[in-house]
């Protein structure tokens, strides 16, 4: 229903949490959603391939985001560290000490820039990303926990771990949960790029929609672990709950 926010129980398929590397490890989904084995890749393997840039970061990899022609993928440190992958162009990071960690990340619709954001929903531009608002200058109920784009590329949303959702450019306005009682609290978002929507998802698997179809979520099933979200989709004058 549009501009209406449900919760109901099934699996999205979502990138779970991401452990920091080791000494002999990178980055890799420690959870999949589909039975389906996850592949590992250590570090030599990584060199021999020369796929990525060599940097190694000083934080917790927290956020990841690709091209939408999926020729690579950025990864991102809670410190705005970023390292580009395969085909992802190495486009920068954040140069100072930050007033709170980054938590999230999204590409532009050509894959030559990303957006950062950062806990107090601080935006940081890289490449051809454009500068839209943040709330970065506001009191908070709760930390911002992720962002994603518009499909143009000319906006994009943060959501807060209440689900409260902030909208900035051409980015429309569908609804949140900031003023709901959740069981668990969000820790991500993906946008819809047919029905100009997002979809969140809770650490429980929980998933609430605006304006976005429901395929299902993990609300009512057990699981080992809570879920940690980095959108994979293509996905102030602020408007926000």
């Amino acid at each position: 229903m549009k501009h209406g926010l449900f919760r109901s129980s099934l699996l999205v398929a979502l990138l779970a949490l991401v452990q920091p590397p080791s000494a002999s490890v990178d980055w890799w989904p420690e959870i999949s959603a589909s039975a389906a084995p996850v592949q590992r890749h250590t570090a030599a393997s990584h060199i021999a391939g020369a796929t990525c840039t060599g940097y190694v970061p000083s934080g917790a990899a927290v956020a990841m985001a690709a091209p939408p022609n999926g020729s690579g993928y950025w990864i991102a440190d809670n410190a705005g560290l970023v390292e580009a992958c395969g085909g992802a162009p190495s486009l920068g990071s954040v140069g100072f000490t930050l007033a709170r960690p980054i938590v999230g990340m999204a590409s532009t619709p050509s894959g030559n820039g990303y957006w950062l954001v950062a806990s107090d929903g601080g935006i940081f531009t890289f490449g051809d990303a454009q500068f839209y608002g943040s709330t970065g200058g506001l009191t908070l109920n709760q930390p911002i926990v992720g962002m994603a784009p518009t499909r143009d590329g000319g906006g994009y949303w943060l959501v807060a771990a209440d689900g409260g959702v902030f909208a900035f450019g051409d980015a429309a306005f569908h609804g949140s949960t900031g003023s709901l009682q959740l069981n668990k609290p969000v820790v991500g978002m993906s946008s819809d790029p047919t029905t100009g929507g997002y979809w969140m998802v809770a650490s429980d698997g929980g998933i609430f929609t605006g304006d976005a179809p429901f395929y299902g979520s993990m609300g009512g099933v057990p699981l080992n672990q809570r879920w940690s979200v980095w959108p994979p989709l293509p996905t102030l004058g602020a408007t926000g709950w």
